[in-house]
């Protein structure tokens, strides 16, 4: 088996290593929930740097790499980047602050270390590309949100507030096995749908809103997310009309992504529909994004996405919305894997309009 690590460590020139300190990509070198910790790569070997806290499920869990528990860490873990020949340590530059970094020119002053940015696109190359395991992993979470919404759906009415909405479905999917909620949940009702991420409040739920969740499970360290939007009572010709036009939109994109299709280009799949039905200036965020061990990565479905090709194995959102300022709005959102010829959706909710 070829631990992450170690491909990672095949960007390496002799005498470079890699310090890895932000949590995601702690969690995807080590398959391991780290906190307060730190990750060593050379290249023939890596390191967990934990301390008491964390050590006994450290060495009963961690099977990729050494488990370090320094009585003097600046020793400690000198001495291992002196036994593995590191010289030169890279850092990320996007997660390592001035004085972090400053604080580990005291602890190595030995070791050069390199802040250009390298480490940060190796380790965002990492994440991008699932394997196999990675997608099942967020094919599970993903249907643990399918149930969040099929639980939701039973218990969405006049009366109740969007508050007490979002705390039902949080409370249905962690009760289902997720391990947390991958983000804040956003439930919107009537006019407050215009909000793309609002916070839901005490605002009541009325008969002839439309209402929006977007909302997601994290398990095993990674997420999952998904939008739908449902009408209570009877729904407005407007209302119709714009729930129709994001359901056009979302399912042209679906049915045009595949490897090789640009971001830029798989964001106009959406985008077009919408503009063509006369809201495109309602139209303000990009069409999706990727997601993994953070509920926002690359790649990026938006015109800024340029030219990038989405490859195989890329997990992307599609969700276009359309938000009407002081009347409301609609998202339609799946989670798909990009394959060869089209893609692979794991998001299994309908996406009819369900009027309750």
């Amino acid at each position: 088996m070829v631990w992450e690590w170690q491909r990672l460590a095949e960007h390496f020139e002799k005498g470079e290593g890699a310090l890895i300190t932000a949590a995601p990509d702690q969690r995807l070198l080590t398959h391991f929930p780290v906190d307060d910790a730190h990750v060593l790569v050379a290249a023939d070997g890596a390191v967990l740097v934990t301390d008491s806290r964390y050590i006994e499920a450290a060495e009963r869990d961690v099977r990729s790499m050494e488990i370090l528990c320094p009585k003097n860490f600046n020793e400690e873990v000198a001495a291992w980047l002196a036994r593995h020949e590191v010289s030169r340590l890279h850092v990320q530059a996007g997660h390592v602050s001035l004085s972090s970094f400053g604080w580990w020119k005291t602890v190595l002053p030995q070791v050069e270390l390199v802040g250009d940015g390298a480490l940060d696109g190796w380790l965002a190359a990492l994440r991008t590309v699932k394997t196999p395991e990675q997608i099942e992993a967020i094919r599970r979470a993903q249907a643990l949100t399918d149930e969040g919404f099929a639980y939701i759906l039973e218990r969405i009415e006049a009366g109740r507030t969007e508050r007490e909405v979002a705390l039902d479905l949080e409370f249905a999917m962690r009760r289902a096995g997720a391990e947390g909620m991958a983000f804040d949940c956003i439930v919107v009702a009537g006019e407050n749908g215009s909000l793309p991420h609002g916070v839901p409040g005490d605002r009541v739920i009325r008969r002839g809103d439309l209402i929006t969740m977007d909302f997601g499970a994290k398990l095993d360290g990674w997420h999952s997310d998904m939008t739908r939007t449902v009408a209570v009572g009877e729904v407005a010709d407007w209302q119709r009309e714009i729930y129709d036009t994001v359901l056009k939109a979302q399912e042209a994109c679906l049915r045009g992504l595949k490897a090789g299709v640009t971001c830029a280009a798989g964001d106009a799949l959406a985008r077009d529909v919408i503009k063509a039905a006369g809201y495109g200036a309602y139209f303000g965020h990009g069409t999706g994004h990727g997601v993994g061990l953070q509920i926002h990565e690359a790649p990026s479905l938006s015109p800024r996405g340029g030219d990038r090709p989405l490859q195989v194995g890329e997990i992307v959102t599609v969700e276009p919305g359309i938000y009407l300022p002081g009347k409301g709005g609609v998202r339609i959102e799946d989670m798909v894997v990009i394959t060869e010829n089209g893609i692979d959706n794991l998001t299994k909710s309908p996406k009819n309009l369900i009027i309750l």
